[in-house]
């Protein structure tokens, strides 16, 4: 038995180096046999990027242009928002001015109806103290008066204050300041 133990085993071991030099020949024949089918399949994939670059130039102009419209759309975005901040601005400062021109306004026309007031109060006064005064006094005083600046004080006056100080004026000043006060409203509408 121990015999046959023994032939087993170089057996076994010729036929693990008749299996290894197989192999070796399957490996170096893949190796020649397989280099040109995959430089073969190299060309093949090579190839088609060239098709894809003859076909690039179209597109590289298309890619080109759309590039250039979206740098001009960006650009005129840009310049629309610049307008409107532009615009909220002045609109701001046109707000602000339209706001101290009313309160200019304001105080223009309190200053106006002061103004307004103070002289009608000064004008009342006036023509009080001149339809106090004597008839023939007044009327000397009235005499020396513009005629249009006479027939405003008389007009304020009551009729018979007027009347008074009328009669005391020589005829000619008298006729003056009496057809400037009838001429005062004749061309007011009458309706």
């Amino acid at each position: 038995m121990s015999g046959r133990v023994v032939e087993k085993r170089p057996r076994s071991g010729v036929l693990t180096v008749i299996s290894l030099l197989m192999l070796g020949s399957a490996a170096i024949r893949l190796g020649f046999e397989a280099a040109p089918a995959l430089a073969k399949g190299a060309e093949q994939a090579e190839s088609k990027p060239k098709e894809t670059q003859a076909e690039l130039p179209g597109a590289r102009i298309l890619l080109t242009e759309l590039l250039r419209r979206e740098e001009a759309l960006k650009k005129r975005e840009a310049t629309a928002i610049d307008r409107e901040k532009a615009l909220a601005i002045a609109d701001e400062a046109i707000e602000t001015r339209l706001a101290a021109l009313q309160q200019a306004e304001e105080a223009l026309r309190e200053t106006l109806a002061i103004a307004e007031k103070a002289a009608e109060t000064d004008l009342t006064r006036l023509t009080d103290v001149y339809q106090n005064m004597k008839p023939k006094d007044a009327a000397a005083l009235f005499e020396t008066m513009d005629p249009t600046f006479a027939a405003g004080f008389l007009s304020r006056m009551p009729p018979d204050a007027a009347a008074g100080v009328l009669a005391g004026l020589n005829p000619e000043a008298a006729y003056t300041i009496s057809v400037i006060m009838a001429g005062r409203n004749a061309s007011a509408p009458q309706e």
